[in-house]
């Protein structure tokens, strides 16, 4: 096995609003912020760092690639596995999140809830359906 493909240990999130983002991702997922300053911020998801970082920095990284506009529409989606799907979507609903779809069965064997950042990307939630 490579050892190059085990793990993602980082994925960065191109926003616009550092000050909203870090916001949503401490309420929603109720993270500490792990590392912070003026243009990012760092959340753990198990082994992967969420790197948030203001959309005016993103060059220092990509560049001479250009960051694609929000307003282009979905690009990504990420998912997190959950025990119970329709317990985590009322939890995000109380945590102020409007859902994009689900709950619901999907004919893969999954059942998901899908939620937007303030930036646009995509969350979802999943649980496998239970044996029939």
């Amino acid at each position: 096995m490579s050892t190059w493909t085990a793990r993602i240990p980082a994925v960065t999130l191109f926003v616009e609003d550092i000050a909203a983002a870090k916001e949503f991702y401490a309420r929603v997922f109720d993270l500490p912020v792990h590392f912070e300053d003026e243009v990012s911020g760092v959340f753990v998801f198990g082994p992967t760092m969420i790197n948030l970082l203001q959309v005016s920095e993103a060059a220092g990284l990509v560049g001479p690639a250009t960051v694609g506009d929000a307003a282009a529409g979905v690009r990504v989606q990420f998912t997190l596995e959950v025990d119970d799907v329709d317990a985590t979507a009322e939890l995000l609903r109380s945590r102020g999140v409007e859902l994009l779809n689900g709950p619901l069965d999907r004919p893969w064997g999954i059942r998901t809830a899908a939620f937007r950042d303030p930036a646009g990307h995509v969350w979802e939630v999943a649980a496998p359906l239970p044996a029939s």
